[in-house]
């Protein structure tokens, strides 16, 4: 008896939880669509944005945020190597 109550209890935990993500969807997709149709130049989505991402006039930023280079395997080493050196613990060698 305990078993069927258990198999009943998480039935209905699936129910909602699969309810609770199709809402999701539907709302992030709602969502996404209003943000798409509005300018992006307005007042009201100008204040909802991140501070980092405005430049010191309050525009918007287009640039890449994070840029990041490619390195080799040997510079990585070498990096690393003079981190553990440079630390308390490090060899000096």
């Amino acid at each position: 008896m305990l078993q069927l109550l258990y198999i009943l209890a998480f039935t209905i935990l699936a129910f909602l939880a699969i309810g609770n993500l199709i809402r999701n969807l539907i709302t992030i997709g709602r969502d996404s669509h209003k943000l798409h149709s509005r300018p992006q130049d307005s007042i009201t989505s100008r204040a909802r944005m991140h501070p980092e991402l405005l430049d010191d006039t309050g525009r918007i930023i287009d640039e890449p945020l994070l840029v990041m280079r490619s390195m080799t395997m040997e510079d990585a080493r070498e990096q690393l190597d003079s981190l553990y050196n440079q630390s308390p613990g490090g060899s000096d060698e």
